[in-house]
């Protein structure tokens, strides 16, 4: 039991003591009346039950006749004939009776009541004590996953970070991963051992920093953490500075390279028909969340270069054209083109559609899609024909793959490919007809490694399994 647990107990071991020995002094019950009293008592009784005296009633013992009868619920009628008791008979034995209620009540005020007082108190300290290390048990991976600055990303929002920081975590910046013409990816690691990417911007000067770029940054840091998907490489966190001029990203870090890589490059291990199914999967849950957001996001730049593999091998969608737009001369639309800002957005969730559909394509084929479009137009010559079969665009290294789901994969190839954008299904739709038949949950397409997600280990689901 912790400190705090101890010191609730005790306060309960004191309260009961003094309530206890609060009552103990004046709540003993009264000596046992004298002969001439119950005499005296017994007397009374008898004149209000109208029944004639005896002296022998004075030899009544202690115990048992002498006791005060019980009074009826209705009231007593008196005889014609008869009077009434005066009032001063009751002066003795009433005001015993009303001295020994008053002492019922005290004894009721200071020992009952307090003891369910405390009988209440102890039961809530009992379930509150189990609740609370419940509570330190779901939040404990927060403090050995992630760093003080970190752990705030998950209470108040994104946080923005120390550049020492993550200078420190990079090893001075030293550690980079790619670099770009308008950003460089370095690699970092937390005192804890979470690993990170840190994503900057080429720009060293507040000069070339219009602002243009300063609200296309900001507007990405808002979308970026509105996200919130296990299929999307989440913000961690943002810098900025002015001297030394710094603007910066922090997001999970993802081992496996990209899809483009592991699907192309034969230094990368392959990927069997199982692991591509669960990327497909993976790709349209995330992509369906971000079309259902409000208001919804589109990927600026689906490809297989924009999907990074996380260490067991599931999907994750990164957003990097952020770089791009922060050098680019457009506007965001003026308040009086808000109808032409929608038709973009819907034109861009159409365009994730197409790309989606190439991306199937791209994976199950292992052939790179080209500017030509070459590969897109085998595809409709393959589903055009009779049995509408995808089998000759099929990887040739794919030797276990089931032709039931190539079979949906073609269908929904063939819907996403549509060169009328209005003729494209949503990514709801086409979400329904892919788990329909893969059966891959979203819970078994996600990362289950990543220690970014302490929060709850999930495991494949029953029928990945079988």
């Amino acid at each position: 039991m912790d400190a705090r647990g101890s010191f609730v107990l005790a306060v309960l071991t004191l309260l009961s003591a003094s309530a206890t020995g609060g009552c103990s002094s004046v709540d003993l019950p009264a000596a046992q009346p004298g002969h001439r009293r119950l005499l005296q008592d017994t007397n009374l009784a008898a004149r209000w039950m109208h029944i004639p005296v005896h002296p022998v009633a004075a030899h009544v013992p202690p115990s048992g006749s002498g006791s005060f009868p019980a009074s009826s619920s209705q009231p007593r009628r008196n005889h014609p004939n008869e009077v009434a008791p005066p009032p001063a008979d009751l002066s003795g034995h009433g005001r015993s009776e009303l001295h020994y209620l008053s002492r019922s009540k005290r004894w009721l005020y200071w020992i009952v009541l307090p003891a369910v007082g405390l009988l209440l108190v102890s039961a809530l300290a009992c379930w509150l004590l189990p609740c609370r290390k419940s509570a330190v048990a779901t939040i404990g991976p927060w403090k050995t996953g992630l760093s003080g600055q970190l752990q705030k990303a998950f209470v108040t929002g994104v946080p923005k970070l120390q550049l020492s920081e993550l200078e420190r975590a990079c090893e001075d910046f030293s550690n980079i991963v790619a670099s770009y013409p308008h950003y460089t990816v370095y690699k970092g690691t937390l005192s804890s051992g979470v690993e990170i990417a840190v994503v900057s911007t080429m720009i060293t000067s507040s000069d070339e920093w219009s602002e243009h770029s300063e609200s296309c940054f900001r507007k990405k840091i808002d979308s970026l953490s509105r996200m919130n998907h296990k299929n999307f490489i989440n913000l961690l966190g943002f810098c900025e500075e002015e001297e030394p001029f710094t603007r910066m990203m922090v997001l999970e870090y993802a081992p496996n390279g990209t899809l483009y890589e592991s699907l192309h490059d034969e230094d990368f291990e392959h990927i069997g028909w199982r692991g591509r199914m669960r990327i497909i999967m993976g790709l349209a849950y995330c992509i369906q969340h971000m079309h259902e957001l409000n208001p919804p996001v589109a990927h600026p730049d689906l490809q297989s270069s924009s999907i990074l593999l996380s260490e067991d091998g599931a999907a994750k969608i990164v957003d990097m054209s952020v770089w791009h737009e922060v050098i680019s001369k457009g506007k965001p639309p003026a308040n009086g083109e808000t109808d032409r800002h929608h038709e973009q957005v819907s034109a861009a969730l159409a365009e994730n559609v197409y790309s989606f559909g190439v991306l199937l394509l791209e994976i199950i084929s292992g052939k790179l899609p080209d500017p030509a479009h070459s590969l897109v137009s085998s595809a409709l010559e393959c589903i055009n024909t009779g049995d509408r079969s995808m089998v000759c665009l099929l990887d040739p290294t794919l030797k276990d793959h089931k032709e039931d789901e190539l079979a949906v994969i073609g269908k929904v190839i063939h819907a996403c490919i549509q060169s009328d954008p209005r003729n494209r299904p949503s990514m709801r739709e086409i979400t329904a007809r892919l788990r329909e038949a893969i059966g891959i949950s979203p819970v078994a397409a996600t990362p289950r490694l990543s220690p970014l997600w302490w929060a709850e280990l999930e495991v494949l689901s029953a029928a990945e399994a079988s």
